[in-house]
């Protein structure tokens, strides 16, 4: 780990002027951003520590729930009302990491964690993410765990979490806080960004933003499924995740929010999915033209070619379990 200069920001509006630096960063938990120094992936030349800024609390706010940036995702996971109102986001937070990392890990930070590719936590490989122009190893490498969904000749690597593949399907909000002053509200769903032409850019913060709050809307009826597939049942990535909100009215499907995680540089929502499911019978044959949507432009590259007919499985396998349909 490089040396580095270490700020303790007492107010929102002074952490903004510190991260505008361009050599800063901001910490919170700090369970992505210290193994990364560690790994002279990131070289910080200051970090900004956020932990004294009040944005520790859980709140009511326009009938839905606001998260503070500052919440660890093991109060999010047992907060009462998540639990009871939103399940789907307690499951999810509870299928990452381990114990020990959900009480540091924080909202914001969780939001905002890197890829998990094996090129770009390696500084002697190639990575256009880390380097850009110096190329993606994973292309003609190893991709098992890589994406299969908006990637390009830049860059396959995927989002690593689970948080926010929930809060994609719950229709969540990032509230950020400008370095200038002014605040704006991102949909979670346009929170992150597809690879394209540069991958080193994985979300929508400007220098000198910080986020500030996740607001979830009013809760809906229906049955909430997080499916995640992994190689092993506690602390590994996600094969594939499903997220779903499903509602029903006399055998047909009246809610469908879907989105998934493993497969793209970001979480994964599809409309169409939804428009298909919505006023339609629940069918393993109505699943299988979702799955159609889902992967029609999906490209595999070798070692991940499997994600293909899994996510396809594991699609069907969390809608059964939703409407209660047998597979």
């Amino acid at each position: 780990m490089k040396p580095f200069d270490y700020q303790r920001a007492e107010r929102l509006e002074h952490a903004g002027q510190l991260v505008a630096d361009s050599g800063a960063m901001a910490i919170a938990g700090g369970t992505n951003l210290l193994d990364l120094m560690k790994l002279q992936v990131e070289t910080p030349a200051t970090l900004v520590d956020l932990g004294a800024l009040p944005l520790d609390t859980i709140a009511e706010a326009d009938g839905g729930l606001r998260i503070g940036a500052l919440v660890t995702n093991t109060l999010t996971a047992a907060d009462a009302r998540i639990r009871g109102e939103y399940p789907l986001l307690a499951r999810a937070i509870l299928a990452g990491a381990t114990q020990q990392l959900r009480n540091k890990a924080t909202t914001g930070g969780n939001l905002c964690q890197r890829t998990r590719c094996y090129y770009f936590t390696n500084i002697d490989q190639p990575c256009n993410k880390r380097d850009p122009g110096s190329g993606c190893g994973a292309i003609k490498g190893i991709a098992r765990l890589h994406a299969i969904l908006g990637t390009s000749d830049q860059c396959i690597a995927t989002y690593p979490g689970d948080m926010a593949v929930a809060m994609c399907a719950l229709d969540a909000t990032v509230e950020i806080a400008g370095g200038d002053g002014s605040t704006r509200s991102v949909p979670v769903r346009d929170f992150h960004l597809l690879p394209g032409d540069t991958p080193q850019r994985e979300n929508v913060l400007e220098d000198g933003d910080i986020i500030t709050a996740v607001l979830l809307p009013p809760p809906v009826s229906g049955q909430q499924i997080y499916r995640k597939v992994r190689e092993r049942s506690s602390y590994a990535f996600a094969m594939c995740s499903v997220a779903a909100i499903v509602d029903q009215a006399d055998g047909t499907i009246t809610r469908a929010d879907l989105a998934f995680g493993g497969l793209a540089h970001k979480p994964w929502h599809d409309p169409r999915i939804g428009e298909l499911l919505v006023g339609a019978k629940p069918s393993l044959t109505l699943f299988d033209k979702a799955a159609d949507l889902l992967l029609e432009n999906a490209q595999g590259y070798g070692e991940n070619d499997y994600k293909i007919p899994l996510a396809r499985r594991a699609l069907a396998a969390a809608l059964c379990d939703a409407t209660g349909l047998t597979a």
